[in-house]
Parts: C-alpha cells; sequence; structure tokens
C-alpha cells in the first residue's frame, strides 16, 4: 500500500471508531419513567358547617403599632366515605405569602397589590368517629405524632385520625369523621395599611383529603 493510501484509510478507520465509541456511549445512557398511582374502591366528601365573617371592624379600633387579634371563630370539618377509608386533610393556604404572622399561619390576602393585611391559624380539635380516634399529623413525611388543640396546623401539614399500636402512631381507616377547626386571626398593625377606604379581609384555604 502506497502512502497515499494509506493517507485515505486511516481518516475511514478513525471515523469507524469514533462511531463506535459514540454508539456504545448513547447505549448506556438512559433512565427510566415510573408511573405509579392507587385507584381506591372508596371516595370521601369534605364539608365545612360554618363560616368565619367578622363583619365590619373599624379602623379606629386598630392596634397602630401591633396585631390586633379578633375573636376566636370555631366551625365543625365533616368528611364522610362510602366505607372506611385511610385519608388525611391537607389545608392549602390560597394566600401564601401574605401572613403576616409567621410560620404556621395563612394569609388575609394583599391591600393595594402590596399590604399585607395579616394572618390568622388553625386550630384543630375534638375529632369524632365511629372508631375512638386522635388527631395526628405529618409534616414533609416524618413519623405521625398527636396533634393537640392548642398546636396551630401549617400549610401542607397533613392531619388524620388515628391511634398508637406497636409501631407507634398511625392513621387508621374511618368512614364518617367530625373535627372541630378554630380560626385565630390577627390584623396588621394599621400604620402600614391604606385604610382611606374600606378593605376587605381575603383569607382563604382549601381543605383536600389526600387517600393514604
Amino acid at each position: 500500500m502506497d502512502i497515499s493510501q494509506m493517507k485515505t484509510c486511516l481518516p475511514l478507520l478513525s471515523s469507524a471508531l469514533l462511531l463506535a465509541i459514540t454508539s456504545s456511549a448513547f447505549a448506556a445512557s438512559s433512565v427510566d419513567l415510573t408511573v405509579k398511582g392507587l385507584i381506591t374502591p372508596s371516595a370521601c366528601t369534605p364539608n365545612l358547617l360554618g363560616a368565619v365573617d367578622y363583619g365590619k371592624i373599624a379602623a379606629k379600633d386598630l392596634n397602630p403599632d401591633s396585631h390586633t387579634w379578633l375573636e376566636d371563630q370555631t366551625l365543625q370539618l365533616s368528611v364522610n366515605c362510602e366505607a372506611a377509608t385511610l385519608f388525611a386533610i391537607n389545608p392549602v393556604d390560597n394566600r401564601a405569602d401574605s401572613s403576616t404572622i409567621g410560620r404556621g399561619s395563612y394569609g388575609l390576602g394583599l391591600a393595594n397589590g402590596t399590604e399585607k393585611l395579616g394572618g390568622y391559624q388553625l386550630m384543630f380539635s375534638n375529632p369524632v368517629a365511629e372508631t375512638p380516634s386522635t388527631l395526628l399529623y405529618q409534616y414533609e413525611q416524618r413519623d405521625w405524632a398527636p396533634l393537640y388543640p392548642e398546636d396551630p396546623v401549617e400549610d401542607d401539614m397533613l392531619v388524620a385520625l388515628g391511634s398508637r399500636g406497636d409501631s407507634g402512631w398511625a392513621p387508621h381507616p374511618v368512614q364518617d369523621a367530625l373535627m372541630d377547626i378554630t380560626v385565630h386571626t390577627a390584623v396588621a398593625p394599621a400604620n402600614g395599611l391604606s385604610l382611606a377606604n374600606e378593605v376587605a379581609l381575603d383569607g382563604s384555604t382549601t381543605f383536600e383529603v389526600m387517600y393514604l
């Protein structure tokens, strides 16, 4: 083979090797997508009995430099299932990032698009079901633990009815459940709000039923 032939063959050989190496690399790079779920034979329906309405609050009655705490209001949350079901309640704040009273609270919305109106806390208590039950909570997939009436329930914290077994606290199936929710509300300091016109408190929380 003369030199001219060698110059022609080497690039072809190099291309063949490069193609082989590249193909091998692509074949070894893969990832699997797994899609999972569980179809439950029974469905649960939540219902709120009552509403939270503080009516008209005079601006002059608000504290200028500190929060004004309003009277607690209590309503009932019922969950009715077609059969005994393992479920939890997941509160979702529809006015996220508008609270002024810190962690574990829900927002009251904004005035003039920027002024945070205050916040409220939710406390669960007095569970009633066909099976003796304790209110439990779970946060960020940690272990379940008892929920006490004075403990605020945070946004996206799971609340369930359950009991203590050999392996600790855990939810148990129930068909019909009833519990009290106490709403503890505070209006932001008046000095930070524009109150020349009426301003509506606009808190909103969705209670989702999560099947466990």
